[in-house]
């Protein structure tokens, strides 16, 4: 089996998350510069095979597209421009960044890593990843 990959896409930082082959644990990967994400994405599909990419998609607590919609939607042309054969899943990403920073405090981070908002972004990533991956089971 191939992987599956999980981005959640921001305007300065970009979370990513990756599924073993099996496609059982999410675990996440890293956080790059948004303006990086195509180029970091090509080296990773040319080393490792991946079937399906979810891409976060931000709403209101109304179910209305955010604010940051459009932009997260700019990246998604963007991406299916530079990756036309690569399955594209979009999923909620409500409470990923509020779930992200409760699991850093249940964890026991330190305040001061707590407050890097790469790290957040990048298990914000693994959030919706394992989110699908249960929903997928059932």
């Amino acid at each position: 089996m191939a992987r599956i990959l999980a981005i959640d896409y921001g305007q300065k930082r970009t979370g990513i998350a990756v599924t073993d082959e099996l496609q059982i644990i999410a675990s996440g990967l890293t956080t790059i510069p948004s303006a990086t994400a195509i180029d970091f994405l090509k080296a990773y599909f040319q080393k490792e095979k991946v079937e399906a990419v979810l891409i976060g998609e931000p709403k209101q607590m109304n179910g209305l597209p955010s604010e940051s919609a459009s932009i997260i939607k700019g990246f998604v042309t963007h991406f299916t421009n530079h990756f036309p054969e690569m399955k594209v899943i979009r999923v909620d990403e409500r409470f990923t960044s509020k779930m992200a920073f409760q699991s850093m405090i249940d964890s026991g981070l330190s305040k001061k890593k707590r407050q890097d908002k790469s790290l957040i972004d990048e298990i914000s990533a693994t959030i919706m990843l394992q989110d699908y991956l249960i929903r997928k089971m059932f």
